[in-house]
């Protein structure tokens, strides 16, 4: 768990400074689009939050850290298969982009269930 919050600020910050880049390996069109590199950098700042908080607390701080990802992943795994529906006239994102990225998302949300059901059991 400790290098998945490790990766998960890596990965914040490299979206965070690089919006258009991040944005394109998932699955996004290319080009100046303020509003998606807006969303990028929410995306960015939630999994600083969640990779930092996890690694500065300790203990029962440590664990709800570790539920609120699993949460997260969970929700986010949901969203990578939606995103492939079309909706209003507009195609869902390409298979590559919301396979991968919801494939990525059960990935960590297994490992955040393990980490959840090992808090639990002792």
């Amino acid at each position: 768990m400790v290098q998945m919050a490790r990766g998960r600020v890596a990965i914040g910050v490299a979206a965070f400074a690089a919006p258009g880049v991040a944005a394109r390996v998932m699955g996004a069109a290319g080009g100046k689009d303020p509003a998606r590199d807006l969303v990028t950098r929410i995306f960015a700042s939630r999994e600083i939050a969640l990779g930092a908080g996890y690694l500065l607390s300790r203990g029962r701080g440590r664990a709800a850290w570790a539920r609120l990802g699993l949460a997260v992943d969970a929700l986010d795994t949901v969203a990578g298969v939606k995103s492939r529906k079309p909706r209003g006239g507009v195609r869902g994102v390409p298979l590559w982009a919301s396979g991968g990225f919801s494939v990525i998302a059960l990935g960590a949300a297994g490992l955040g269930a393990a980490k959840v059901a090992k808090d639990l059991t002792g």
